[in-house]
C-alpha cells in the first residue's frame, strides 16, 4: 500500500486525502490547526457559530467528483440553497440592482433597474463570458497546469485558443468595449476580486467568472460553509484518512530527487496543502529550495462579523463606493493601501445559509479589500458607518469577531496575508501559477496558490489534480 501525507486540512488537502484514499492509498493529513477547513473556518461567539472565511459555493460538480472519489454524493452529504436575490448591488445614490439564481430573472432584473439597453449590454456580456468557461476551462481548470511552450507547441490550434478565452487584453479593457452602463461596468469588475487580482491588468479570460456565478450558478449551503468543510472530512475518515491536528510541519526530506520524510516520517509522497510562500521562504522547509510563483500578492482583507438586530435581509449584498471603483483597485494594487472609500461586501449567514443566530440577532459577515501585509487601521469604522447610512445596520449593532491582513499572514505562513496565492495580474500569469506536479519525484501542490488558483471549488480542483498527478506518476 501506498503512503501519502498531506500538509494541511484545507480544501485541497480534504480533497487530495479522499481520491487517494478512495483509491486504496493510506493517507495521512497533518494540520497545524485545531481543526480542519484552513480559510473555511469558524468561530464562536456567545454561544452562536459562525463562518469566517468563503461565503458561497460555485461549480458544485467539482464537489460532488471529491464526493464519489470518497463512495458517496454531494446530495448525501449536503444540502445546496437557492438564493432568490442572490446578490444585491447598491450604489451610493441608493439605486440597487438584484442577481438571480437564474440567468432569465437576472435579466429581467437589469431591465427593470437599467433599462433595456443595459438588459441587451449584460445578455451579449453573459454569452461572451460562457465563450470564454467554455474554452478555458478544459485546459485551465481540469487539467494539469497548462504552460506557455505547451500552447506554443499546439501551433495554430494553441493559437486560436488563446484567442478564444481573450487573453491578450485586461478585464476592463473588454468589460469597456462591451458594457456601456456604469452600474453593470462595476458589477462585472468586481469579479476581478475574486481571486484577488488587479481588474485593470487581469486577462479579460477572467471575465469567464460572470458566468460561473451568474450563468452556472451559485449556492448556499444550509448550516453554513463550514458544513462542506465537515462532509468533507466525514467522508475522508470513512476512507481511511487519519487526521493529526495541532501539528505544524517544519520540514520536507529531499534525497535523490524524492520527497521522502516529513518531520522524519517516511512516505511515498507529500501533498503540500499550503500556501506555497511557506516552501519559497523556508518556514516549510524543503531542500532544495524550489523556485515557486508568489508575486505579485493576491488581495487580502479585514473581515467582521457583526451581530446585527435581526430584519429581513438578501443572502449577500455588496456596497458600492462614492467614488469610481477602479479607485480602489488603484489603492490597493498601486499605492498598497486600503481603500479610501471601500467598496463592503456583507453575507447575512442566515438567510444564505440558514445559519441560526443569537435570539433576536443574527450574524452578518463582513469584507473589506485590502493589499497583503497592509495595516487597516480605521477600516472597521468606516465600514459600519457606510452599513449604518446605508440603513443596513442600526447604530447599537457591534462588531463581535474581526481579522486583518496581519492576522491572516500569522494564520497561514508564508502567505503575507494573501487570500488567494499570487494575483493574476497579467496575460501569463495562468502559466506562472505554481504546477500541482512539485520539482521533486512525490512533491506536490494543492492549494488556492498553486494551479489552478483559488476560491472554493478552484482549491478542490487543486487538490484533486494533484491527485490525479500521483495516481499517474505512481501507476
Amino acid at each position: 500500500m501506498k503512503r501519502a501525507i498531506v500538509i494541511g486540512a484545507g480544501m485541497g488537502g480534504l480533497a487530495s486525502a479522499i481520491e487517494l484514499a478512495g483509491r486504496g492509498w493510506a493517507v495521512r493529513v497533518v494540520e497545524a490547526a485545531a481543526e480542519a477547513g484552513g480559510k473555511a473556518g469558524i468561530a464562536v461567539v456567545d454561544g452562536v457559530e459562525f463562518d469566517t472565511g468563503p461565503s458561497l459555493l460555485t461549480l458544485p460538480d467539482v464537489l460532488d467528483d471529491v464526493f464519489k472519489a470518497g463512495g458517496t454524493y454531494l446530495a448525501d452529504e449536503i444540502e445546496l440553497l437557492p438564493l432568490n436575490p442572490a446578490f444585491r448591488y447598491v450604489w451610493p445614490r441608493g439605486d440597487t440592482l438584484d442577481m438571480y439564481s437564474e440567468p432569465a430573472e437576472t435579466l429581467a432584473s437589469v431591465r427593470d433597474a437599467l433599462g433595456g439597453e443595459a438588459e441587451a449590454e449584460f445578455a451579449a456580456f453573459l454569452k461572451y463570458s460562457r465563450g470564454i468557461w467554455d474554452a478555458a476551462a478544459p485546459g485551465f481548470v481540469y487539467a494539469c497546469a497548462p504552460t506557455l511552450f505547451g500552447v506554443v507547441r499546439m501551433g495554430v490550434s494553441g493559437l486560436a485558443a488563446l484567442s478564444k478565452i481573450d487573453g491578450m487584453r485586461s478585464m476592463e479593457a473588454a468589460i469597456r468595449s462591451r458594457v456601456r452602463t456604469p452600474a453593470l461596468r462595476d458589477v462585472l469588475a468586481r469579479y476581478a476580486t475574486y481571486n484577488g487580482s488587479d481588474v485593470r491588468r487581469a486577462p479579460a479570460t477572467l471575465n469567464c467568472i460572470a458566468h460561473v456565478e451568474l450563468g452556472l450558478g451559485g449556492w448556499g449551503v444550509r448550516g453554513g460553509m463550514y458544513s462542506i468543510v465537515r462532509a468533507l472530512e466525514r467522508v475522508a475518515k470513512r476512507c481511511g484518512v487519519e487526521f493529526v491536528y495541532g501539528h505544524r510541519v517544519e520540514r520536507v526530506d529531499v534525497r535523490g530527487g524524492q520527497a521522502v520524510t516529513v518531520d522524519g516520517e517516511p512516505a511515498d509522497v507529500v501533498v503540500v496543502n499550503a500556501d506555497v510562500g511557506a516552501v519559497t521562504t523556508g518556514l516549510l522547509q524543503v531542500e532544495p529550495r524550489p523556485a515557486l510563483a508568489v508575486e505579485p500578492r493576491s488581495m487580502s482583507g479585514w473581515n467582521g462579523v457583526v451581530r446585527a438586530r435581526r430584519a429581513p435581509r438578501v443572502g449577500h449584498t455588496v456596497l458600492f463606493p462614492e467614488r469610481p471603483y477602479l479607485e480602489e483597485f488603484a489603492d490597493i494594487f498601486d499605492r498598497g493601501r486600503w481603500p479610501a472609500d471601500p467598496t463592503v461586501y456583507v453575507c447575512a449567514q442566515e438567510p444564505c445559509h440558514r445559519r441560526t443566530g443569537w435570539a433576536e440577532d443574527e450574524p452578518l459577515f463582513l469584507m473589506v479589500n485590502a493589499p497583503a501585509g497592509a495595516e487597516v487601521d480605521g477600516v472597521e469604522a468606516v465600514a459600519m458607518r457606510r452599513l449604518v447610512g446605508a440603513g443596513l445596520l442600526g447604530a447599537e449593532d457591534a462588531v463581535v469577531w474581526r481579522r486583518t491582513p496581519r492576522d491572516l499572514a500569522e494564520r497561514f505562513p508564508g502567505s503575507d496575508g494573501a487570500l488567494y496565492g499570487a494575483a493574476s495580474n497579467g496575460m501569463f500569469s495562468a502559466f506562472k501559477r505554481p504546477a500541482n506536479r512539485g520539482a521533486a519525484r512525490g512533491l506536490y501542490y494543492a492549494s488556492g496558490s498553486a494551479h489552478p488558483g483559488g476560491g472554493v471549488p478552484l482549491c478542490l480542483q487543486s487538490g484533486r489534480q494533484a491527485a490525479a498527478d500521483i495516481l499517474a506518476d505512481f501507476a
